[in-house]
């Protein structure tokens, strides 16, 4: 028997009502037109810690008797449920103790400190995070908030299907992220109590399989870390995998360059801002694109707490990728104002330089030629194309520079 009901959900809707924000859902004509569905697009995001945590930690939290109010709680995360518990404990007076993973990101460890919380770092994954919370659970007489393993937690994520069927009745498809099944499980109650023929599907990363293996009951296999660090979960929840064999349609499974697109094309077109695994939905639906063509699909965009320096980065490797960033490397005689012609040839061909890195002593070219690594914005493949041409065009050597040399690396960093 699941754990949850629609009517459990609907109480959790009315629970939550005034306490956390009813978030946007679109539909985005871009995305469609890119993937040939229907996509409408839930911003789970825009919750006040940037993810749909605080529907089911709040729940949870104002559950509480008085006696586990005035001792206390803890919950383990990898940051999002951490946010969630430490902001709304705070907001109901109640001690928060929250166990994180040691290389948890930073942005996340510091808003959950903000919030008042005690954070204890243990461990190199959330499950390590998870024993140590559980133990200290026991030992400190706190109540532990899990993340997706209680009821009440799955109910108040299944609050999001409620918001996205009253908004888009019509919806045929939710692609869900998965860690633990809280979200997917809350959901698929909630859809399918409303629409019975909506289709559930899960999201999870290569390198984090775990419902995806034991639906198949094979063993699992992981990696050692994912930019979707937030469903990077090693073992289903107890009351969470039966309600997904149930009513989940079927897990499918990306890679980090899916994310990447995904985070990438979201911020682009929708002007949002997703961590990984609040893209994984629009990862699964770029790579699947003809499992989902011409279904109204709805995406939940579950979470946007993601560091600036990941960020930045993602951004400076799509740019590399559309070709509107490219490194050229060209061999020029190592004369007076040979460096000057190339650069007027970059120039007449409307590229804009970056950075120049100039070099006589680490390159194995001969020694009355230099090397010049530029690196240059462009309008995409077609003008880097353009560009090649014309700097052949005038005499010049030139190839993509996709990787350093171990020579020219050791010149950057001493540069």
């Amino acid at each position: 028997m699941s754990p949850i009901s629609l009517d459990d959900v609907r109480a959790a809707a009315e629970a939550l009502r005034g306490s956390v924000v009813e978030t946007p859902c679109v539909h985005s004509r871009v995305l469609s037109e890119l993937t040939g569905a229907e996509v409408v697009l839930k911003f789970e995001n825009l919750q006040f810690t940037a993810s749909f945590k605080e529907r089911g930690a709040l729940v949870k939290l104002q559950s509480l008797g008085a006696e586990e109010r005035r001792a206390g709680v803890i919950a383990m995360s990898a940051g999002n449920h951490a946010q969630a518990v430490a902001y709304h404990a705070q907001r109901l007076g109640i001690f928060a103790v929250i166990v994180m993973p040691r290389f948890t990101p930073t942005n996340k460890v510091e808003h959950t400190r903000a919030f008042g919380a005690e954070v204890i770092l243990a461990g190199e994954s959330f499950d390590d995070a998870a024993e140590l919370a559980r133990r200290l659970a026991g030992e400190r007489g706190l109540t532990l908030v899990h993340p997706y393993d209680d009821p009440r937690v799955i109910a108040g994520q299944g609050t999001v299907a409620l918001e996205m069927l009253a908004a888009f009745p019509d919806l045929e498809t939710l692609l869900v992220p998965v860690g633990g099944g809280g979200l997917i499980a809350g959901n698929a109650v909630a859809a399918q109590g409303l629409r019975p023929g909506i289709e559930i599907v899960g999201v999870e990363m290569g390198r984090f399989p775990a419902l995806w293996s034991a639906l198949r009951g094979v063993p699992p296999r992981f990696g050692l870390s994912t930019l979707a660090e937030g469903i990077a979960v090693k073992q289903p929840g107890r009351l969470t995998l039966p309600i997904v064999r149930e009513r989940v349609r079927e897990i499918l499974l990306v890679d980090e360059a899916d994310i990447e697109r995904a985070v990438l094309l979201l911020l682009e077109v929708e002007k949002t801002v997703t961590e990984g695994a609040g893209a994984a939905g629009l990862a699964a639906l770029l790579r699947h694109r003809e499992r989902f063509a011409g279904r109204r699909v709805g995406l939940i965009l579950s979470g946007g707490n993601i560091d600036l320096p990941v960020l930045s980065l993602i951004i400076q490797r799509g740019l590399v990728q559309s070709g509107r960033l490219v490194r050229l490397k060209v061999a020029l005689r190592d004369v007076p104002g040979a460096l000057a012609e190339v650069i007027g040839i970059v120039g007449s061909s409307r590229a804009n330089i970056v950075h120049i890195d100039h070099q006589r002593t680490f390159t194995e070219l001969p020694l009355e030629q230099a090397a010049v690594i530029i690196t240059l914005e462009t309008r995409g493949h077609l003008h880097i194309q353009e560009l090649l041409e014309n700097l052949r065009e005038g005499g010049y050597a030139v190839d993509l520079a996709t990787h350093y040399s171990p020579a020219e690396q050791g010149a950057e960093r001493n540069a």
